[in-house]
């Protein structure tokens, strides 16, 4: 919500800056988002003018020599006029303007200058509304008369006492349990509390309207319940034309374009009020009569925007004798709109139920101001609140005359609102909550200074809650909130809450994510944060067929876009997404990891009470060079035994025995590509339910699918994810020290022949498993295939490291050992080569 600065001092004006007043309101709990300025950069050079005459230019058919009057005199104290050039259709002598002299810097940053056009020296510029970004548009001149601005002006009077036309305008963001303050007074008050400026009278106080009956105007309300509150006002001999540039100064400051008086009324009073608001055309309104029912199935409405929307029975329209004129609580209809030809007016300010403008708007894809603030829920007593503003602009600003009585319907109307609640304050239990005393004086000039009523009463304060706050000031402790917003939270001091028998650690699984995590950037990787949300066309895009597991995503039910409408079954998403930007911008070696939570449907038959199934999981892509570049020649790219290396890394940390086994994924390339396995540690919360080689399936690695990599525009790329939640099970909570022994390990080689189908892991645990803790380290350092080996078959070069903590190993003291390793490889298939 944008409030220019300028209005809200209207009401409040404290002793500080804009910066001031910023960090004044966001650390009470109103945020400001940002601050803009609004209209000309500084406000010299702009003055009031009289135009005393305006002659054709002698060389130009579309340009006039005007004699303006600005205020200035000679060396003898004789008035000064300017010659100044202007090609507006509307300019004429006795006319009083904006006028800019040379020097001044216009909204665009152009500094004006004398300038010669056909011939004639200008000396300044007569200026239009657009020109003062008071307006979005404009045909000619702005004319300052009485009746626009209420006001004698003598020429030479400095512009900016006349319009705001160079203006702060502050940015807020305002928090959904806050609609009292989607209004200027809202915010002048939560500035009032949060400085103790003065807080000027309610703008509402004085209502030239009156209650009772309307006469040949009725209403007929269907849908109570979504409808609380529902007001009408006639309006009588309304004149439309432009509104006052003061007026269009405000909205265009604050966001809205201007458009004519009665609707510019209506936004103008919302904006002050928070409370939105519609002008029907009486005469437009067939029958006199307005109906507030529900939508039929497949109802069509054409609303102001030229848009024809086809509603469901869940919304409310209301409608004339001809039909639907206006969707409630989102938009009006083109049927019964003001227009230059309006003389009578129905002005209609009601209060409609927030959850079901919510869905309506959900559903329609139309956003408005108005359903911006009813859906936050808004108060029946606002609904009069605006009708006294706009019933004095009515009268102020477009001559009418306002008709006796006030339409007042509804379950909560004039006489049927709820009442105000009244919640104990304890001194005691502020001091507990804030850990700080604060005396039940301050507290009542606090919340006080907030509308609320207080009175005294036996160990603290009765407090009565305002109609605006009836929503989100429910207990005690919403109190305790507001004293300690508004007395300052940065002056709380940091405390430890009471907590008995209670230590803080992390647990296992947490400190397992730390590491993982840690030890990612510990290899120069950098970490990312992608969104929860993702496109379901990214399934497609990861050729996943119809019946892959990450196909069961969970769809939400209200998502901020098509884009974001499921939940991510997979990191891969937002790290494809990471690498493409930072490749497109030349930045192609990217080494990234995420660390977050995935989510899939449960299959059919689940028993589990969780909406879904969800994990942690850790994501990692590489893709590029491992490597700065040097002189040496090539360096390293990134593909499978990259990552393969980096997932070893990580997994031999928590003390793992792990592997890869061949297994095609449809994102991953045919023949570059595994899944990943670890067998649970001794201590670990797995059960080993077939001995100690029962694994577990942590997740995959591999390369991308060239398919894949192309529909991110991405070059060759390797990537793996694991589940951190199998991974922290499957490792002990306490990895056991095992001290490095005096003497030196005894090395051997050792080539054995085996089939292809035997996969070099295999052949590892089964020498593993035959040498027994005698083995301190084996690995595979040659392969060979060739004639040599046969058809079908390969080499492994193994080299064995053996180590006792007692003694030094001989060869006789292995030779057992060794014949047992080469039996296992035997049963395998393998021989030994040489």
């Amino acid at each position: 919500m944008k409030v220019p600065l300028p209005w809200l001092r209207e009401y409040c004006d404290p002793p500080l800056d804009v910066n001031a007043i910023e960090e004044r309101l966001t650390m009470t709990g109103t945020k400001v988002e940002a601050i803009h300025h609004h209209g000309v950069p500084a406000t010299d050079g702009f003055v009031v003018g009289h135009v005393l005459s305006a002659e054709q230019h002698p060389d130009a058919d579309r340009l006039k020599v005007c004699t303006v009057d600005v205020g200035a005199s000679d060396e003898n104290g004789d008035a000064a006029p300017a010659t100044i050039v202007c090609g507006a259709p509307n300019v004429a002598a006795g006319q009083t303007v904006a006028v800019a002299r040379p020097g001044a810097v216009m909204p665009d940053g152009t500094k004006l200058k004398q300038a010669k056009l056909r011939g004639v020296v200008s000396e300044g510029m007569i200026l239009s509304e657009s020109e003062l970004e008071l307006s979005t548009g404009s045909e000619g001149i702005m004319v300052l008369d009485g009746q626009m601005l209420d006001a004698e002006l003598a020429p030479g009077t400095p512009l900016a006492e006349v319009l705001a036309i160079s203006t702060d305008v502050l940015e807020l963001e305002i928090t959904p349990n806050r609609p009292d303050c989607l209004g200027v007074y809202g915010v002048a008050r939560e500035l009032h509390a949060a400085t103790g400026a003065p807080l000027a009278d309610e703008p509402w106080g004085e209502d030239p309207g009156s209650a009772g009956p309307v006469s040949g105007v009725e209403v007929i309300l269907e849908v109570p319940e979504l409808c609380p509150r529902f007001t009408a006002r006639v309006f009588e001999n309304v004149t439309i034309a432009p509104s006052p540039p003061w007026l269009k100064a405000r909205l265009t400051a604050a966001g809205q374009r201007p458009i004519n008086n009665v609707v510019d009324i209506t936004n103008y009073a919302m904006l002050l009020t928070g409370q939105p608001l519609h002008a029907f055309d009486l005469d437009r309104v067939a029958g006199a009569r307005l109906t507030v029912r529900r939508a039929h199935d497949d109802e069509p409405v054409q609303t102001l925007d030229g848009q024809t929307r086809t509603l469901d029975s869940e919304m409310i329209v209301i409608e004339d004798a001809d039909g639907p004129t206006s969707i409630a609580g989102l938009m009006g209809g083109t049927r019964s709109e003001v227009a230059s030809s309006t003389k009578r007016v129905l002005m209609e300010v009601a209060n409609w139920h927030g959850p079901n403008i919510h869905r309506s708007s959900w559903a329609l894809a139309l956003r408005s101001e108005a359903s911006s603030r009813f859906e936050k829920g808004l108060q029946p007593e606002q609904c009069l609140h605006a009708q006294a503003v706009a019933t004095q602009l009515m009268i102020d600003l477009c001559g009418a005359a306002v008709s006796p009585g006030t339409i007042d319907i509804g379950l909560k109307s004039a006489d049927a609102v709820a009442p105000h609640a009244r919640i104990g304050l304890r001194e005691a239990r502020v001091q507990a909550i804030l850990g700080v005393p604060i005396s039940s004086k301050r507290q009542a000039e606090i919340l006080g200074a907030l509308d609320f009523a207080i009175e005294p009463h036996e160990g603290g304060l009765e407090v009565t809650v305002p109609a605006l706050r009836r929503d989100d000031i429910t207990r005690e402790i919403d109190l305790i909130e507001e004293v300690a917003r508004i007395d300052g939270v940065e002056r709380l001091p940091a405390t430890l809450p009471a907590r008995r028998g209670a230590a803080g650690k992390l647990s296992h699984a947490q400190r397992v994510r730390r590491a993982a995590e840690d030890a990612m950037v510990g290899r120069g990787l950098h970490e990312i944060v992608g969104w929860s949300f993702a496109d379901p066309a990214l399934l497609d895009r990861l050729l996943l067929g119809a019946d892959h597991e990450l196909r069961r995503v969970v769809t939400l039910e209200n998502p901020l876009s098509d884009a974001q409408s499921i939940m991510r079954p997979t990191l891969l998403g937002s790290l494809l997404d990471a690498a493409r930007h930072n490749v497109a911008r030349n930045d192609p070696d990217v080494a990234i990891f995420e660390s977050g939570t995935v989510y899939r449907a449960h299959a059919a038959g689940h028993t589990s009470d969780l909406p879904a199934n969800e994990h942690h999981a850790l994501g990692v892509l590489l893709s590029g060079g491992l490597e700065p570049r040097a002189w040496r020649g090539e360096r390293r790219e990134a593909d499978f035994f990259a990552a393969k290396g980096l997932l070893g890394a990580l997994l031999e940390r928590f003390g793992l025995d792990w592997s890869v086994t061949a297994c095609e994924w449809p994102f991953l390339h045919p023949g570059r590509s595994a899944s990943v396995d670890v067998v649970p540690a001794d201590g670990s919360g797995l059960a080993r339910a077939n001995g100690s080689e029962a694994s577990v399936r942590l997740g995959f690695v591999g390369e991308l699918h060239p398919l894949v990599a192309g529909a991110w525009d991405l070059p060759r790329a390797a990537v793996f994810a694991i589940d951190l939640g199998k991974l922290a099970a499957a490792t002990s909570p306490v990895i056991e020290f095992t001290a490095f022994g005096p003497f030196p390990p005894l090395r051997q080689d050792l080539a054995v022949i085996l089939p292809e189908a035997v996969t070099a892991v295999e052949a590892l645990r089964a020498v593993r498993a035959a040498a027994g803790k005698t083995l301190e380290e084996v690995q595979v350092f040659d392969v060979y295939t060739g004639a040599q080996v046969g058809e079908g078959c390969r080499s492994l070069a193994l080299a064995l490291s053996f180590r006792v903590l007692d003694r030094t190993l001989t060869d006789e003291d292995i030779e057992p050992i060794r014949g047992k390793i080469v039996a296992a490889l035997t049963e395998l298939g393998g021989e030994l080569r040489g």
